[in-house]
């Protein structure tokens, strides 16, 4: 787990220093490209035999990883690694909270709430549309948790997240040849792209999967809360994007809440 949430991070902070050359949208359909070639291979998905209600689910959970990876790349482009992935970790929160009525979820989200307002907080340099970035990702984030229950539901292992993989890939084909094309790569960019593929998709993928035959699943949503914790440091270390002690404060009453709702879930009214 905890080499899975810092190869996630590393990735990120390696995307980041292609932007200058390929920009947020090439990196990401090299991203792409790489997480549909790794989840090909591993789910082998059979897409000629899938029926109109395993496509939806599929299709959607497709779009939902190209416009996520492309938001967040774009918010971290604009607005820093720690501050973007802490924004967009308020989507797994949010499923988490929905529909809650114990009191420590009320307290969780409230103080989620607070925190982010501090995160936020008005300034003359304030840039609201990587926040507006990060906070889609965080939507897509959520709509991801939900979507991947409907089609782990209709299609067996790993078959829907590996073909959702594939489509989100095809899709990025023309976008991505364009933006290559116009920017050419320089070698040191493509590797840094090929590497933010590989660990941002291929190690946290399998990583997770050998976590989790190994430790409960709560226990593993609780662990995802310091990848925002993760992201401030990698960011700190490898791109020298500090942040101030009241950001460092925010982060961690979001990882707290996060950690307090999912931890304490289905354990009764509190």
């Amino acid at each position: 787990m905890l080499g899975s949430g810092l190869a996630n991070q590393a990735g990120a902070s390696t995307a980041a220093l292609a932007f200058p050359v390929l920009g947020a949208v090439g990196v990401v359909a090299v991203r792409q490209w790489v997480a549909a070639l790794v989840l090909g291979v591993v789910g082998r998905p059979r897409l000629r035999r899938y029926t109109a209600a395993q496509w939806r689910p599929v299709l959607g959970l497709a779009l939902v990883f190209a416009v996520m990876n492309l938001s967040l790349y774009a918010a971290i482009e604009r607005i820093g690694l720690g501050l973007a992935v802490t924004l967009e970790f308020l989507g797994p929160l949010t499923v988490a909270l929905a529909g809650s009525r114990r009191r420590i979820d009320l307290v969780a989200a409230v103080a989620a709430a607070g925190a982010v307002a501090v995160l936020t907080r008005p300034t003359p340099s304030t840039d609201y549309p990587g926040i507006g970035l990060a906070l889609l990702a965080a939507a897509c984030w959520g709509c991801y948790i939900l979507l991947n229950r409907t089609v782990g539901s209709r299609l067996p292992g790993l078959e829907g997240s590996a073909a959702a993989a594939t489509v989100s890939g095809v899709l990025y084909l023309p976008v991505g040849a364009w933006v290559l094309w116009h920017h050419p790569p320089t070698l040191a960019a493509l590797g840094c792209a090929l590497a933010a593929g590989v660990l941002s998709s291929a190690v946290p993928f399998l990583a997770d999967l050998l976590a989790l035959r190994r430790v409960p699943a709560h226990f593993f949503g609780v662990f995802m809360s310091v990848n925002p914790v993760f992201a401030a440091l990698v960011g700190l270390v490898v791109l020298g994007q500090d942040l101030d002690g009241a950001a460092w404060l925010a982060i961690a009453v979001i990882v707290a809440a996060n950690t307090a709702a999912v931890s304490t879930a289905g354990r009764g009214p509190r």
